[in-house]
């Protein structure tokens, strides 16, 4: 080829890195110039969908922009996760993912996405929501090693309930059961509002519920909060104990994360976990999600993706070795 057909190369090659590679170079570099839709797979007024909301209002001051949430309901969080995978890898749509991503696989198999690190890519780590043990006013134990006495005198004939079947309140009672060698009977209910009131009426023992759904009850004097299933204590119950405390190596909460679809950009996915960095930080923000019994969880992708790695294994063995199902 001839010198001057080799200049004619050059200059076409030049030409079309500007046209086609500086766009999204430059698309990437003003990130975001629109609103960003978070997706929530819980209703609108829950506390998924009022975290998501105070979250990305203190977000959308570094951003720039309006983050606008979108709750899409059903499957088990299923169908918010998949309606995410599917959607542009532009950053313009972001997950709101909670424990569901890490049950489901091993619960729920057959529900989309089934593996969640393939076809997600992590921003970071939101708010955890520990539980705490509830028991009505009928039963006399004053501590969790007193329930758990107290269960052993009564095989079988505690009644203690749990939002449904595979939800992360049934799975702890699990756990509960099977470290302390006590039998509890299992109650799954359609969501916390109807467990809590047949604990106020007395027709219900005990159950796993929210500190914000709990505490009410417990200034009634309809209730005791016996113990927190975090590993540490919350700012709301500074005098509840945790469960780990007499069942060592026994917690879990509901935690909530942000994800987006796999392939989005790393300067994209960069912005969107700095954001979210400094609104899990923000000590206003922090001291009111307590008064709420959450507590701000702070970690980027990589802490997340070990996190939702760690967080599927210890789940899975559970489901699998108590033989756990959804019917």
């Amino acid at each position: 080829m001839m010198r001057k057909d080799l200049g004619r190369v050059a200059l076409l090659a030049a030409l079309f890195f500007c046209v086609v590679t500086k766009p999204d170079a430059f698309a990437q570099s003003e990130y975001p110039t629109r609103p960003i839709r978070v997706i929530v797979g819980y209703a609108a007024g829950g506390l998924t969908d009022v975290m998501t909301r105070m979250l990305g209002e203190r977000m959308s001051r570094e951003l720039g922009q309006p983050i606008v949430v979108e709750n899409k309901v059903g499957a088990a969080a299923s169908l918010a996760a998949t309606f995410v995978v599917q959607s542009p890898p532009d950053g313009y749509t972001v997950l709101m993912g909670t424990t569901s991503l890490a049950i489901n696989p091993s619960l729920q198999p057959s529900l989309t996405p089934r593996n969640p690190m393939a076809e997600l890519d992590p921003i970071g780590l939101a708010y955890e929501t520990p539980f705490v043990l509830l028991t009505s006013k009928n039963i006399p134990a004053r501590s969790f090693a007193e329930f758990l006495a107290y269960a052993k005198e009564k095989p079988g004939q505690l009644n203690v309930a749990s939002s449904g079947n595979g939800a992360v309140n049934h799975l702890i009672l699990e756990m509960v059961s099977r470290r302390a060698g006590v039998q509890l009977m299992h109650i799954p209910y359609k969501g916390a509002a109807p467990a809590i009131i047949d604990i106020l009426a007395g027709r219900l023992d005990a159950t796993f519920a929210t500190p914000l759904d709990a505490v009410p009850v417990s200034e009634q004097g309809a209730g005791q909060i016996l113990a927190v299933t975090s590993n540490k204590r919350v700012a709301l119950l500074p005098n509840v104990p945790p469960v780990a405390e007499t069942l060592p190596g026994v917690q879990g909460v509901f935690w909530q994360a942000l994800f987006v679809p796999k392939g989005t950009p790393e300067p994209i996915i960069t912005k969107l976990a700095n954001a979210l960095r400094i609104a899990t930080e923000d000590a206003q923000l922090r001291s009111k999600v307590a008064e709420r019994g959450v507590t701000m969880m702070t970690g980027g992708p990589e802490e997340l993706r070990a996190f939702l790695k760690s967080e599927t294994d210890d789940w899975g063995k559970l489901i699998r070795e108590a033989g756990i199902k959804v019917e």
